[in-house]
């Protein structure tokens, strides 16, 4: 049996997951940073991972119910991310390859979520719509890459739901207090829908949904946003699903964990003929495991990469890595 250790430090979380090559997930833990006002500060936040990584890892193992001198591959989140975050995980991921003279491997953070989401729900072929605080994007897999068939023009769904939050006077993070605010009403405040094609826009939705605040109910605002920005979502993902003519559909990413757009998307799936798979809770968002398995797959086909190629790649879209472990 062969185990990796994953490092996910691409944001708020620092996480560590222990895997096996047969995709049995042994150990997760995670510790996240939550600012005491405002938003994620990337030097903060980066300075709260290096002060958690040691015992991050030691519960990951603890779990796994191994030593660190079991661990036979390391993999850590390469891109994309905040900079001073990501080089957290990347020095810590290196010297751990290093000490114990196992390969390394840098994992693409949407590619995991992706296949954590295929693992988990034990899905082949999916359109995927991957929402979280960082990206927005429906992909497939096509001619040996997930391809990109739409995505935000410029914020991502969990940042606008986020920073709605913030501005609304609840603290971070903000997307379940939304969820919990948009549950008690049904009274929708007319917000503005930008869908361009396969893509969509957020930043102008939340600027209306902020200056809606004022004057009607903070749970008819939440709702507003949520019906609002998830039908967005909801209408390219069928676009791409009529497109791709995929049987089935994952949503995965930290937004995924949401009731309502999991109720959109499930009825979009059922409306053409497509199986609706939700990632569970535990692995919605981001963590260890992911870049674990992911870092499996990369390593059981290609082995691990050269110590000078494990440089951060803050920047790196999803349809810019070669799947090579899928056919």
């Amino acid at each position: 049996m062969t185990t990796c250790l994953g490092l996910e430090s691409t944001a708020h979380t620092l996480s560590a997951g222990v895997v096996d090559d047969a995709g049995s997930i042994l150990g997760v833990a995670s510790d996240t940073y939550v600012p005491d006002e405002g938003g994620l500060h990337p030097l903060k936040t980066s300075i709260h991972h290096v002060d958690c990584f040691q015992s991050v890892v030691e519960r990951a193992l603890g779990q796994a119910g191994t030593a660190l001198a079991g661990i036979d591959v390391v993999a850590f989140s390469q891109g994309p991310g905040l900079g001073p975050c990501l080089r957290v995980g990347a020095s810590v991921a290196r010297a751990l390859a290093t000490f114990l003279g196992v390969p390394i491997v840098g994992v693409n953070h949407c590619v995991a979520h992706v296949e954590i989401g295929r693992l988990a729900c034990k899905v082949d072929d999916p359109l995927t719509l991957y929402v979280s605080g960082g990206n927005t994007i429906v992909s497939a897999f096509d001619c040996g890459r997930y391809q990109v068939f739409g995505e935000t023009l410029d914020i991502a769904l969990g940042n606008m739901l986020d920073a709605f939050a913030r501005e609304a006077g609840l603290r971070h993070p903000g997307g379940p207090k939304v969820e919990a605010l948009a549950r008690q009403s049904v009274t929708y405040v007319d917000l503005p829908y930008t869908v361009k094609g396969m893509d969509l826009a957020l930043s102008g939705l939340l600027t209306s949904a902020v200056n809606a605040l004022p004057g009607h109910p903070i749970a008819d605002v939440a709702f507003s946003l949520q019906e609002t920005s998830f039908s967005m979502v909801a209408e390219v993902t069928e676009r791409a699903l009529a497109h791709t003519e995929k049987r089935e559909v994952l949503l995965t990413g930290g937004v995924a964990a949401n009731g309502r757009l999991q109720e959109m998307i499930r009825l979009v799936s059922e409306g053409h003929g497509a199986t609706f798979h939700a990632v569970p809770r535990a692995l919605a968002g981001d963590n260890g495991a992911m870049i674990a398995w992911t870092g499996m797959l990369q390593f059981k086909q290609s082995g691990g990469i050269p110590v000078e190629d494990t440089g951060i790649i803050p920047r790196w879209r999803l349809d810019q890595v070669p799947i090579t472990w899928r056919s």
